[in-house]
Order: structure tokens, then sequence, then C-alpha cells
């Protein structure tokens, strides 16, 4: 079963459970999928590596979007805002933590060759790839950051 009709038969549970945040959360990101999927060229077709690229771009909205609610005070926004946060994560792969996040980047600079700051395009592009789904972007550049500096 692939992540499109996964979403599809979990609409169908959180409706049977009566889930609000779930129900809100998964038809959102359904509503995408189908964008995605009519979209010129697509072919009406969605990889699971496309479907889970947008559900981290949903995630990170998301969080940005908590951010804001927090920063102006609207605290009941942007709990309601994380709870659907919370539900799409569980279809993302498990997050790298910081340690393992750092061997995987100094084991790609190494591969890569690269020993200043100037490289650190060639590292994240190859850094993005390998570890795309498994670390946010921010993270992977802070770390190369640092790594490189």
């Amino acid at each position: 079963m692939d992540l499109f009709e996964k979403v599809s038969e979990d609409i169908k549970t959180a409706m049977k459970a009566k889930d609000k945040v779930a129900l809100d959360a998964l038809r959102n990101v359904k509503k995408v999928f189908l964008e995605a999927k009519t979209a010129p060229g697509a072919n009406d077709t969605l990889s699971d590596a496309d479907a889970l690229k947008i559900i981290q771009k949903l995630v990170k909205q998301g969080k940005d979007s908590a951010g804001m609610y927090i920063e102006q005070g609207r605290t009941d926004l942007a709990d309601a805002e994380m709870a659907q946060v919370k539900v799409m994560e569980a279809y993302l792969p498990k997050q790298m933590t910081p340690e393992e996040l750092e061997i995987a980047l100094k084991e790609i600079i190494a591969e890569t060759g690269a020993t200043s700051g100037k490289d650190m395009g060639k590292v994240m592009g190859v850094a993005s790839k390998k570890l795309a789904g498994l670390a946010e972007g921010r993270a992977i550049s802070a770390k190369v950051k640092e790594l490189l500096g």
C-alpha cells in the first residue's frame, strides 16, 4: 500500500473515530497529494518519495505557522497547528538524532573531500539527497556550517 492509499484509509479510520484533528490534517495532506497527482506532467501518479516530500513540506509549514502564532500570543492556534503536525509526522521516517546526523555528515564530508566553508554547496548537494526525510534541511545546513567552519 503506497502512502496515498494509506492516507485515504486513515481518513476513513479518523472519520469512524470522530478524530477531528487527524481528519483535518489528513484531508489537507490528501488535497495536496491530489493536486500533485493532477499537476501537468505528473501522469496521474505520485511516488512515495514525492509524497514524503509533500508531507515534510506540510510539517515544516505547520511548525512555522505555530511559531508565528506563539510570537503573536495565540497559543490556542499554535496548539491546534502542532496537533496537526503531530498527525502528519507519523508518516515520516524516524528523524536522525543530532549525533547520528553529525556522524553521517562527517562521512559525506570525507566522501566529497570538502575542507572549508567554500565546499558547503558540494556537501549540501550530497547530504540533501542522502538524508532526505531523515533530517530537516535547516539542521543539515547548520551542522555542515559547524563542521566546515
